[in-house]
């Protein structure tokens, strides 16, 4: 089974990130963190098969999460769910490792658009 960490400040959306995943046929096993710091400790802990991040968050934002994962040599798929996609973003997404950014508001299609070719 596929293990995922949905990593986000905000409980509530988590949970959309995590019933949207379900809508989208994804029957995962997710683990949660509530900002980066505590998902690199997850990461560190326990790898997932893919992370799925906020951007803005407190502590330890989206990017420098992947940095310090890509510093630490951790290659997991990574991907954002934002609801910020300008095009300056997006570039400093893929230079850091980003798969994908789905910008919110999100449906399961959008979902099932950027994960599939990553699970391939």
């Amino acid at each position: 089974m596929i293990r995922v960490l949905v990593t986000d400040d905000s409980r509530v959306m988590r949970q959309i990130v995590i019933r949207t995943l379900r809508q989208a046929g994804y029957d995962w096993d997710v683990r949660e963190a509530s900002d980066g710091a505590e998902a690199l400790e997850a990461v560190r802990a326990d790898e997932p098969d893919v992370v799925l991040s906020d951007w803005n968050m407190p502590n330890v934002n989206g990017i420098e999460l992947l940095n310090q994962l890509r510093a630490e040599g951790f290659q997991t798929p990574f991907g954002f769910v934002t609801s910020e996609s300008s095009e300056e973003m997006r570039s400093t997404a893929e230079a850091a490792g980003a798969l994908f950014l789905i910008s919110k508001p999100f449906t399961p299609e959008s979902f099932r658009e950027v994960i599939e070719p990553v699970l391939a």
